[in-house]
Order: C-alpha cells, then sequence, then structure tokens
C-alpha cells in the first residue's frame, strides 16, 4: 500500500465529502499490464481515491495498446489509455471515439555519452535503433526536424533497425546502434544508464512550430460510452486528475510503487522516471484548445500519411470530448 501522507489524505477526503450523498457508479478501465498508467492506477487504488469519488473502478488488464483499442471497439471495457492520432483516425473512419487528455510525455533521441553526433545533422550516415515501426509517430517528427534542417531525407542517408523498445536499448548500450529513438520510460533507463538525450520530441515539435507540447496519450471512450455513462466517466476523470495532483506533488506517494516502476534497487532510475514522467503530467484540459493537436496532426499527415494518420488530413472536432473541463 502507498504511504497515505497528509496532503494526499486531505485530496482523498476532499473528494470524500463530495461523493458522501453519490451512489457508487461503475466504470470499467483497460490498461495495459505493463505501461506507466499502472502508476496511476495503484495510486488511486491504494488511496481509495475511486472510492472517494463515488466511482467502482473495476480494471481489466490489456497485454498491449492495439488490444485495448479492441477491446474498446468490441464493448468489452468502456475507457482505454490512447493518443489522440487513433482517436482522430477513427472519427475520420465514422467511428465516434472521444478523449481527455492523460499525458504529455515524449520521448526523445538518444545518444552514447562519448558520441561525436552534436546535432540532428550528425546523424548521416549512421544506424538509428527506432522503437516500434516505421509509422512510429516520434520517427516521422524525427525525419520532418530533419528535414527542416538539412534539406535531406533522413531513410535516405541514415540506416532505421526497428525494434522492441528494449532491443533499441540494448542496441544502444552495446554499440549496435549509432543513436536511438525511443519512448521517455525507455528513455530515462538509457539516461541513468549514463546516455545523453540529444533531442527530445517535444523540442523537435517546437522548432517545427508546435509551440506547446500536443496531449499525445488520453482517456479514450466512445461517445456511447460518454452518454450511457457520462456521470462515471466524470467521475473517474476527477479520479484521475486528483490522482495526478498527488503523484506531480507528493514524494512519498511514490515510495511504493517502486516494485512497479522496476526501480526496487536503483536509486537514480527511480529519481530519473519520477521525474520524468512528472514533466508530462497533465494538470488542466480546456477541450477548445486543440491548436497544439491539430499542427501536430497536420505534421504527421504530411510526413508520414495515411500509414500513420489515415485516411483523414485534419483533426475532426469531438476529438477532445467537450463534456469535460479541469
Amino acid at each position: 500500500m502507498l504511504t497515505k501522507t497528509l496532503g494526499a489524505g486531505l485530496l482523498a477526503l476532499a473528494a470524500s465529502s463530495i461523493a458522501l450523498a453519490q451512489e457508487p457508479l461503475t466504470l470499467t478501465i483497460g490498461v495495459q499490464e505493463s505501461g506507466t498508467v499502472q502508476w496511476e492506477i495503484e495510486t488511486i487504488k491504494s488511496l481509495g481515491l475511486d472510492k472517494a469519488h463515488g466511482l467502482n473502478l473495476e480494471v481489466r488488464p490489456l497485454a498491449d495498446s492495439r488490444a485495448g483499442q479492441i477491446a474498446l471497439q468490441a464493448g468489452a471495457v468502456d475507457v482505454i489509455l490512447s493518443d489522440f492520432v487513433w482517436v482522430a483516425a477513427q472519427r475520420n473512419d465514422g467511428n465516434l471515439v472521444t478523449m481527455v487528455p492523460h499525458s504529455l510525455t515524449v520521448g526523445g533521441l538518444m545518444v552514447p555519452a562519448n558520441s561525436a553526433i552534436a546535432d540532428v545533422t550528425g546523424l548521416e550516415g549512421t544506424t538509428i535503433g527506432v522503437a516500434g515501426g516505421p509509422a512510429d509517430k516520434s520517427w516521422v517528427i524525427l525525419q520532418a526536424y530533419f528535414a527542416s534542417k538539412t534539406g535531406k531525407t533522413l531513410p535516405e542517408v541514415a540506416e532505421a533497425r526497428f525494434g522492441a523498445p528494449p532491443l533499441v536499448n540494448e542496441l544502444l548500450g552495446n554499440g549496435g546502434v549509432d543513436a536511438a529513438l525511443n519512448f521517455w520510460q525507455w528513455n530515462a533507463r538509457a539516461k541513468a544508464a549514463g546516455m545523453h538525450e540529444l533531442l527530445s520530441v517535444k523540442t523537435m515539435l517546437a522548432e517545427l512550430g508546435v509551440a506547446e507540447p500536443p496531449p499525445l496519450l488520453g482517456w479514450t471512450f466512445t461517445e456511447a460510452t460518454a452518454e450511457a455513462k457520462h456521470d462515471a466517466v466524470v467521475r473517474f476523470l476527477d479520479t484521475s486528475f486528483t490522482a495526478k495532483e498527488v503523484l506531480l506533488t507528493d514524494d512519498t506517494a511514490w515510495e511504493n510503487l517502486t516494485g512497479l516502476m522496476g526501480a526496487e534497487d536503483d536509486a537514480a532510475l527511480f529519481a530519473q522516471l519520477r521525474d520524468d514522467y512528472r514533466a508530462g503530467i497533465v494538470s488542466s484540459y480546456n477541450p477548445e484548445d486543440t491548436s497544439a493537436a491539430e499542427q501536430t496532426f497536420a505534421l504527421l499527415a504530411r510526413f508520414g500519411g495515411s500509414e500513420v494518420v489515415g485516411e483523414g488530413q485534419e483533426l475532426l472536432p469531438g476529438t477532445f470530448w467537450p463534456g469535460y473541463r479541469k
């Protein structure tokens, strides 16, 4: 169980006072078993934040993000964590799913501490490890950034080696690649092992004209669920934002998360994961503020095409749920 600090306790108490007159409502969420979202879920459960908000939260483990998308479309779960590009692509196909942002955290380009690569122009002639496949969004953004700096097409002047995040980190560590583009939590592990972040995806986007980081991941559900279980969805979102506040402000709330983080005996790794996670926490939500997402979607459509964004070329209204505000 998590240590119930004064700050966390006060937040739970405040939520409890709201929930006293409410009948508990049930909502089923699907979460990836190995995902960092488990840190928030554990915080919610250990502090009783779901009960405090009048919510009976049922958690269904999922193998990966694709399994979650299938479960949502099949009606096996009410809410999943997905990315706004998938939501936008679904809406362009007529499937009315929507989302509320969960995280702003993005990955970046890592190099060994003694690397001769000083900036993105130094990638020419190198081998780059990429977590995921050719349609990975960070890979597309890196290509756009490289083109803006050099006028060249990155896959034509460098070799990409695609693989799972642990493999990409292993290749970076043993010299199998010259640089690696990986997800943020794996980059945190690389940093703790002495690697250097040459360039974050956030910085790439900023220099490409996207001044604010887009909410890449969000709690995703169908409009039908939003209508049929409106109050339960709102209570869940309130619960989620309460947990985020705890994780952002309360160091002791992290003490018993070390096992989930895989950092039980590594203080440096623990601190790196915690701090990088905190950097991406969403503290507010205005469904009308979609400019960063629109700009990022347009960029991905231009450089990645339909393999990345689907057949639509723009972010449709309703991608971000208008029924909630924080």
